[in-house]
């Protein structure tokens, strides 16, 4: 699929005036290379700093998700039956943390999650609304998982979504292709990381 999503035939959502930045699951777990669950993803940790920048520099809101279990949890939540490496994402354990290379600032939410959507069990859609954004730009980790399902919750709950292609990877390729075509027929627009950033570096009109 090409990044920007010129290959999709369904007609662009495209962006509105008040973008917000969710980086979804950028945590050691994921991005670093001595961690078990480690998938290969520095261009896309690089291409979610540029979008990071692009934020900051024009004061769109920013928002980070990370997985984490309380012991408790573990035998609770179904998903982990599918997924059982991940129960290794424990509460306190360093592979929660933010990938250091895209350290949250004091002032920029970081929400922890349970579940694949950013948006299941979380204050995403209250923060986002009461902040009156209208546009989610989003990257994140695994493409064909917790991103697909956080593009699908963005649009129902009314927020144009973009998927920064450049911003997303996945164990398979395929899964990952399938993912961003998915969305981009259905649900938002999938967008290179130009693109994105000039969105974010508008600011809010």
């Amino acid at each position: 699929m090409e990044a920007d999503g010129a290959a999709g035939s369904a007609p662009r959502v495209g962006a509105g005036t008040a973008p917000a930045l969710l980086l979804v699951d950028f945590a050691r777990g994921w991005t670093d290379e001595a961690s078990p669950l480690s998938v290969p993803c520095g261009g896309e940790v690089e291409a979610a700093a540029r979008l990071l920048d692009a934020a900051r520099r024009s004061g769109a809101p920013v928002v980070f998700t990370t997985v984490a279990y309380d012991e408790t949890e573990l035998d609770s939540v179904l998903m982990l039956q599918k997924t059982p490496r991940v129960r290794q994402m424990r509460t306190g354990s360093a592979l929660t943390e933010i990938d250091p290379r895209l350290a949250p600032r004091d002032d920029e939410l970081v929400l922890v999650k349970k579940l694949a959507s950013a948006f299941f069990g979380t204050a995403l859609a209250s923060h986002l609304e009461s902040t009156g954004v209208d546009t989610v730009v989003l990257g994140g980790l695994i493409t064909s998982g917790c991103v697909r399902s956080t593009a699908v919750d963005a649009a129902q709950h009314g927020f144009r979504t973009l998927v920064v292609a450049d911003a997303t990877t996945d164990r398979s390729e395929s899964a990952r292709e399938a993912a961003l075509r998915t969305v981009d027929d259905l649900y938002g627009d999938v967008v290179t990381l130009a693109a994105a950033e000039e969105v974010l570096d508008r600011g809010w009109a």
